[in-house]
This record gives C-alpha cells, sequence and structure tokens, in this order.
C-alpha cells in the first residue's frame, strides 16, 4: 500500500505538517510561514502541503485548530475544578505563564496578526479562541449561579470579555510586562470585591441585590 493510500500514514503526515506549521510560527513569523519552511520544520515533502490541505492558509486555519484543541484538553480538568472568580483568575496567570514558556503565546500573536489582512485566518483563530471562551463560559455560569451577583450578570458576554482580556495581557506583555502585570493585579482586585459581596450576611446581600435591581431599571 502506498503511503497515500495508507491511513496511518496519512494520518501521521497530516499532524507532522501540523507541527511544523505551529513551529514554524513561533520560530520565524507569520511572514516566513511558506509551504516551504513548514515542510522543512514537518520533515516532509513540500508538495504534502497542498496534497493534504490544499493551500498553507488552509494548513494555517487547521493547525489553529489542532493547536488550540490539545491546549484545551491539557486545561480542562483544571477548569473544572475552579469554583471562584478569584481562582479562574489564579489560574489564568499559571496558565499564562506555561503558556508563554512553551511558546503558544506567540503562536497567538502570529495568528492575531495574520487574521488582519487573510480572512480564512481569521475566522480558524476566532474558532480557536472560542474553544477556550467555551471553557471560560461553563465556570462563570457555574461560579455565578451560587452567587448573589450572578442575576446581574451575562455569564456568556463576562466569558469573552474575560477571553478578550487575557488575550490582551499577553500580546501587551511583549511590550510592556510590568503594564501587563499590573493588568493582571487589577482584575484580582476586582474579584476580591465580588468575593466580599458574596461574605456579606443574607440582609446585607439583599440590601445589595435591591440597589442593582434600581440601577438596572
Amino acid at each position: 500500500m502506498s503511503a497515500a493510500k495508507d491511513p496511518a500514514k496519512s494520518l501521521e503526515t497530516r499532524t507532522k505538517l501540523l507541527d511544523g506549521a505551529l513551529r514554524t510560527l513561533t520560530e520565524q513569523g507569520i511572514a516566513k510561514t511558506s509551504a516551504r519552511n513548514i515542510a522543512a520544520a514537518a520533515g516532509v515533502n513540500q508538495a504534502l502541503v497542498f496534497y493534504h490541505f490544499g493551500s498553507v492558509d488552509e494548513l494555517l486555519a487547521a493547525a489553529c485548530r489542532h493547536g488550540t484543541e490539545q491546549r484545551v484538553s491539557l486545561y480542562r480538568e483544571r477548569l473544572a475544578e475552579i469554583d471562584s472568580l478569584a481562582g479562574l483568575l489564579a489560574f489564568g496567570r499559571e496558565m499564562h505563564e506555561e503558556e508563554r514558556e512553551a511558546g503558544h503565546v506567540a503562536v497567538l500573536g502570529q495568528l492575531l496578526a495574520g487574521s488582519q489582512t487573510q480572512p480564512r485566518l481569521a475566522v480558524a483563530t476566532a474558532a480557536g479562541l472560542a474553544l477556550w471562551i467555551e471553557e471560560i463560559e461553563k465556570v462563570l455560569t457555574r461560579v455565578l449561579s451560587a452567587s448573589p451577583l450572578g442575576e446581574f450578570v451575562d455569564a456568556v458576554g463576562l466569558a469573552r470579555a474575560v477571553g478578550a482580556s487575557f488575550v490582551g495581557v499577553e500580546l501587551y506583555e511583549g511590550v510592556d510586562a510590568e503594564g501587563a502585570g499590573r493588568a493582571l493585579d487589577s482584575l484580582e482586585q476586582l474579584s476580591l470585591l465580588v468575593s466580599a459581596v458574596e461574605d456579606l450576611g443574607p440582609l446585607a446581600q439583599r440590601a445589595v441585590r435591591h440597589r442593582l435591581r434600581r440601577v438596572r431599571g
């Protein structure tokens, strides 16, 4: 059976190309992410890029999804154990450090840069980010359901705000590490305010809810 017709061999080659594309993005940037460089990183013939994916754009889109699915799977159990907003932010800081050390923050930056001019890549990058947001939304829905502030917060929208904040901090850190750290500190301070409200007694919580309902109109 030829390599092209061997499903196992075909899957192995596709995986090499996906990993090669991510490695090329990390090490050389979006501008140098060509079929030749990806194939070299993957250790395969350049023609296989087009045989398996049709174009470099299609390969990058698939690599974005592939890489994100791997990372989300790695953290899913830890996310499922989070029971507070403070816990979510603490996890975010830990994950950020791990992702930066592994080079995945650099990949995200390159994908976002390429998305500005390549619509297909923009769609794939958004889909990849949506995998993270889906997990964050689960955490927020669970945490807020037990909070006196839950009825005033849109968990779906907040999940996207949290995701966007962390993406922004990750990219901002490259030019101002101290400023990025202070941004994360400020988010933690907000979580402490929420915790303080949650620790109030029933009468105080009722008063807070009443006031928020009046403000909301």
